[in-house]
């Protein structure tokens, strides 16, 4: 499939979650759209990703969520070196919403 193609298949399935209005339908399409190991993985990810953020070691991390050092380690490249910063966007509402809650 060509690059385009799934630009515009990617920017489908983003335009599909921003139509959701809420936690439980955003859930809800998770669990139609992904495998129940699949939603654990992102969910790890993210955890990880927050975990080193807060200056957490790998080795905590790996006991902590279950993913290996070199998942981690993607992870750690894509805060300190993605693209896109979407970690770091995520988890600086999610901070900002926690702290209003």
């Amino acid at each position: 499939m060509s690059e385009n193609k799934n630009d515009a298949l990617l920017e489908y399935l983003v335009r599909g979650f921003m139509t959701l209005q809420n936690t439980d339908e955003c859930i809800r399409f998770l669990r139609d759209l992904c495998t129940e190991s699949e939603l654990q993985e992102m969910s790890r990810r993210l955890q990880a990703a927050k975990m080193l953020r807060n200056g957490r070691i790998y080795a905590d991390i790996a006991e902590d969520t279950g993913l290996s050092t070199a998942t981690i380690s993607r992870v750690n490249r894509c805060l300190k070196y993605g693209t896109g910063g979407g970690y770091l966007t995520a988890l600086e509402r999610l901070e900002k919403e926690d702290r209003r809650r």
